[in-house]
């Protein structure tokens, strides 16, 4: 190892300081020097005349009246009075009322030609039908009921949105599925206050009209439904038909797994995210129970567990009637679902096809909601917490048309298709499955079986 060649210093250079009589000599030094050092003792001329000069005040202004540093400070008390004063007085002679001004909110110049245009009353029924997906008629049902709810007061700043043009952006925002931005240019409203309406509106629908136009059946609208149903499919005690339906959503930001639906991404070949809708419709097609809002990872079954009608068939208010599903539900007690084992026989084949009858009356009222909809098609960037609101408004508006007899375009009808998963444990009452064999038997021996499978 190679040392350097610095050399260390020796004690010798630390003794200081090298002469003893050092610090007497300084302490003298420092009782001779005078205690205070008055201002007089330093020479300011060479100091003004740099600063004049560099100012170039030398010649024009007297240098003591600028930079006097001994007479500045009695001269300042003089001069802050006489500046005072004359500054009050100057302020007191050049006062000037102003008038008082309004005052003013800037807002963005938007048009609202084509609202005023389907609100005025030369529009043309058929094309407020094709843009609302109703007759003038209903909506102005609708205005009514939510008047109450939805009605705002005007401000000192704007006047305030009337309840018809608040439920047309609502409605037609449903209708149409369009973007927040296309629904401010058609109504002549900002994006965000678009958007606010939306859910005010939705929220009073769901509060206000589902308890009205959403109901389970009393008796004597139940014995009616157990009528129509046995006119369809020659099975007695059908109170209502059942189908689970997917709402295409955006990914979400938190647990995106539970919503990605496996089922349509492999056959779409393109990643998909889903909410569910189940609901139960009576022989109209009229919604009488419906569960929004599941993920859409869960199969049918799952759905059906975490539902209210689940809860209310397991404290026995469903005994002695059906609810009729597809292959995707199992059969209990209550609930009536088709054969789905290999080799059927020709009784569970007849079977199967009435099954299938009622069940065709669910799936067609679930097209009409989602073609008179069309948000339920595409997919929504809502917030997954506004979903059941939105949704459930789509449902209630749906009873609403089908109750006032509101016709579908046939332009909006599609073929509507959702997987049917069979679960794993499809039978979940051994007295079920006999009650069915016997129905099967029933209907092939009374006449009631079609031939369509053969």
């Amino acid at each position: 190892m190679e040392i350097s060649s610095f050399s260390f210093p020796s004690q010798e250079d630390f003794n200081f300081p090298p002469n003893p009589n050092f610090f007497t000599f300084l302490h003298q030094e420092l009782e001779n020097m005078p205690k205070k050092i008055k201002t007089d003792d330093f020479d300011h001329t060479p100091v003004d005349e740099i600063l004049n000069k560099y100012l170039g005040l030398e010649n024009s202004v007297d240098n003591h009246a600028i930079f006097d540093f001994e007479n500045q400070e009695s001269d300042s008390k003089m001069n802050d009075q006489a500046s005072v004063s004359s500054t009050k007085k100057r302020a007191r002679e050049n006062v000037v009322e102003m008038p008082l001004q309004q005052r003013r909110l800037w807002v963005k110049n938007r048009s609202n030609a084509w609202w005023e245009q389907c609100n005025g009353p030369d529009f043309p029924e058929d094309e407020f039908k094709k843009a609302f997906r109703m007759s003038k008629s209903t909506f102005n049902v609708i205005c009514r009921e939510l008047e109450s709810v939805i009605t705002k007061k005007d401000t000192m700043l704007r006047l305030a949105i009337p309840v018809n043009q608040r439920v047309a952006v609502c409605i037609w925002r449903l209708a149409t599925g369009a973007p927040l931005r296309e629904v401010s240019k058609r109504f002549g409203l900002g994006i965000s206050t678009c958007h606010k309406i939306v859910l005010e509106v939705c929220t009073a629908i769901k509060g206000v009209l589902m308890g009205k136009f959403v109901q389970w059946p009393d008796e004597l609208k139940m014995e009616e439904i157990k009528r129509e149903f046995e006119v369809v499919s020659g099975i007695q005690t059908i109170c209502g038909s059942m189908y689970t339906t997917h709402v295409p959503i955006i990914a979400p930001k938190e647990n995106i797994t539970a919503y990605f639906n496996k089922r349509h991404t492999d056959r779409n070949q393109k990643t998909s995210y889903s909410v569910t809708v189940q609901g139960v419709v009576d022989h109209k097609g009229i919604f009488t129970d419906i569960c929004i809002g599941w993920p859409g990872s869960m199969t049918n079954d799952q759905v059906l567990e975490k539902s209210a009608l689940f809860e209310r068939a397991n404290r026995g208010n469903l005994k002695d009637i059906w609810v009729v599903g597809n292959s995707g539900f199992p059969l209990t007690d209550w609930i009536l679902v088709p054969f789905t084992h290999q080799n059927l026989t020709w009784t569970q084949h007849a079977f199967n096809e009435k099954v299938s009858d009622v069940q065709k009356v669910a799936k067609e009222a679930f097209m009409r909601l989602k073609a008179r909809w069309s948000c339920l098609q595409k997919r929504t960037e809502m917030k997954l917490q506004d979903l059941p609101v939105v949704f459930g408004a789509c449902c209630v508006l749906h009873n609403i048309c089908e109750m006032r007899g509101e016709e579908l375009s046939e332009e909006l009808r599609f073929d509507l298709f959702d997987d049917e998963i069979v679960p794993e444990n499809i039978v979940r009452s051994v007295n079920a499955m006999q009650v069915r064999d016997q129905i099967a038997h029933k209907l092939l021996h009374h006449n009631h079986a079609g031939t369509s499978f053969l």
